[in-house]
């Protein structure tokens, strides 16, 4: 799955129980922090074919924030930072391992690549949580998930008055809010 559907999906576990803004926000950046690994696309693509190439994106893409270790320190920071001591770091846990099982189902490239999820990573490395099954980062299915994900968010938005756009600015959000009541609730 890509970073949108882990967003959008984090955002949606984070309303299933009633949250403050601030323990949304842990539940949401935890379906989305996995990719942080990601960060070494920028300078692999910017050092391709240069006598200084590096390969910080193959090389740790799905490797160090995809791991056990990773999703312990995410639950521990959640656990010290949330208003709801035990719901929030169990939907942060939560929203973690759905980003790893997304990506686990749906991420493979366009290569025909699979990534495999070094689970147990910095304690072993001998076993890889893989799918032979996985479907393609661009498949129909990614794309029925993040028309469901966009759905649910509009139906959050009409009943608890609130949309994703709130970990960003409040003020923005209840404009957003306002015009999708207006313009769905006007058609009624």
């Amino acid at each position: 799955m890509n970073p949108v559907e882990h967003f959008f999906g984090g955002w949606a576990l984070a309303n299933v129980v009633p949250l403050t803004r601030r323990d949304r926000a842990l539940v949401t950046i935890a379906g989305v922090i996995p990719d942080l690994d990601g960060f070494g696309l920028l300078p692999e693509l910017l050092t391709r074919g240069t006598r200084h190439e590096v390969f910080w994106w193959t090389e740790y893409h799905h490797v160090l924030g995809h791991n056990v270790a990773f999703a312990a320190l995410c639950t521990i920071a959640a656990l010290c930072l949330a208003r709801r001591r035990l719901v929030t770091p169990l939907l942060v846990a939560l929203s973690f391992h759905l980003h790893l099982l997304g990506d686990v189902v749906g991420a493979r490239g366009p290569d025909g690549y699979q990534w495999p999820i070094p689970y147990l990573l910095p304690f072993s490395g001998a076993w890889q949580w893989a799918w032979s099954g996985q479907w393609a980062l661009n498949a129909w299915q990614n794309v029925v998930i993040m028309v469901v994900l966009l759905l649910l968010a509009v139906g959050i938005a009409l009943r608890q008055g609130r949309t994703p756009v709130e970990l960003f600015s409040t003020r923005a959000d209840v404009t957003i809010v306002a015009a999708l009541r207006a313009r769905l609730y006007s058609r009624a």
